[in-house]
């Protein structure tokens, strides 16, 4: 059974960069399996998840890829690996557009072929967010569950990997349902069971529509009576004013014309 820490804080919590060994090997293979299964054998960026996010046929022709492609895209923007995503949080911005993922596509396979699978991992497992204002492994292990992370089980390792697709919006302690419905996913796989894991966007903070309370129909009708009654007072006064002013000038006027007409 999972259990959290009951002091467990969210918000802006950084601890020590830490070595791939003083992460548990559950955590690394959970990780693997909940955001990229071909890791091990993938370049940087994985044309066959790719493939299956946007429903292309491997036999299909460059046009017809590049068209499913573009239908498709937002799907295939769910497909990242985790060489990208580290690309992603070392050097990238956090846009959405589709240069940017290009970019991200050309920096992963830079750093594949400038590091070994086992740094970008421990890098990955460094930078990654896993809350609001939690970042890294041993920051999120100690956040959630008050161990280090190479003491982590397999159920607290599963959590945690089920919650890097939307760390702000469900983990652990916030709205969890949808980390754990992914997390029993991820130890499914991970005991041998035959499931599939489907892609998820990248987190986002969205803000809730604002919903305008209904007025009750006899303040709305206050409201009504008092508002014309405001409008018909200001509408006299500027009537008044109006008259008035004109009033003034007109005895301006007339006492000029007298003056002037008046013998010297």
């Amino acid at each position: 059974m999972m259990r959290l820490r009951s002091d467990c804080q969210t918000a802006s919590r950084s601890t020590r960069y830490v070595s791939l060994q003083e992460v548990a090997p559950v955590l690394q293979r959970m990780v693997v399996i909940g955001e990229d299964s071909r890791f091990h054998t993938h370049s940087g960026v994985d044309v066959d998840e790719i493939r299956d996010a946007a429903g292309v046929d491997p036999g299909a022709g460059v046009w017809a890829t590049a068209r499913a492609l573009w239908l498709h895209r937002d799907r295939v923007r769910g497909a990242s690996t985790i060489t990208q995503q580290l690309a992603k949080n070392l050097y990238l911005s956090p846009s959405r557009s589709a240069l940017r993922k290009f970019k991200e596509a050309m920096t992963a396979l830079r750093l594949e072929l400038a590091l070994p699978k086992d740094r970008i991992l421990e890098l990955y497992l460094n930078t990654a967010e896993w809350g609001p204002g939690i970042w890294g492994v041993e920051a999120a292990s100690q956040s959630y569950f008050g161990v280090p992370a190479a003491r982590l089980t397999a159920d607290q390792a599963a959590a945690l990997a089920a919650t890097l697709p939307f760390p702000r919006t469900s983990n652990p302690v916030f709205q969890p349902s949808r980390m754990e419905a992914r997390q029993q996913l991820i130890l499914a796989l991970f005991y041998g069971r035959d499931v599939t894991i489907p892609p998820v966007e990248e987190d986002t903070l969205t803000i809730p529509p604002i919903t305008v309370p209904e007025v009750p129909p006899v303040i709305d009708s206050l409201l009504k009576d008092t508002i014309l009654d405001t409008l018909r007072d200001t509408t006299r006064d500027t009537t008044r004013m109006r008259r008035d002013s004109l009033r003034d000038s007109t005895k301006k006027d007339s006492t000029k014309r007298d003056s002037t007409s008046r013998p010297i």
